[in-house]
């Protein structure tokens, strides 16, 4: 079953250290200032901290599911998922990576250490 973008807010905003913004009308989560989460202005797809050495295998192995940011965001360790193709786990484990990437390693391990009790 595919996830809602109120699904997605829901585990952002419990991650720890994680707040909301907007900014130009975007919706984002981020770390201090690290971004690691965006909604596209329709809510259909998500961006999101992402390796960036794994970018292009994602895509290719799964196209009608993730896609490569736009030219001017390669540069970042960012990547594109629609929203109606990721099921829940999908979502949660790719939103809790993409938070692993911005917070203290202390902070990432405490969380999952936490979750997987």
């Amino acid at each position: 079953m595919p996830v809602d973008a109120q699904q997605v807010r829901d585990l952002a905003l419990s991650l720890p250290r994680a707040t909301q913004a907007f900014v130009r009308d975007r919706e984002k989560f981020r770390v201090g200032q690290l971004v690691f989460l965006s909604f596209a202005m329709d809510e259909s797809m998500i961006g999101f901290a992402f390796p960036r050495e794994l970018r292009e295998a994602a895509v290719e192995a799964e196209p009608e599911k993730f896609l490569l940011p736009r030219p001017s965001d390669l540069r970042y360790r960012w990547m594109v998922a629609r929203l109606a193709a990721l099921d829940v786990d999908e979502m949660t484990e790719l939103v809790t990576e993409a938070w692993a990437m911005c917070v203290p390693k202390s902070v990432a391990r405490a969380y999952l250490d936490a979750a997987t009790d």
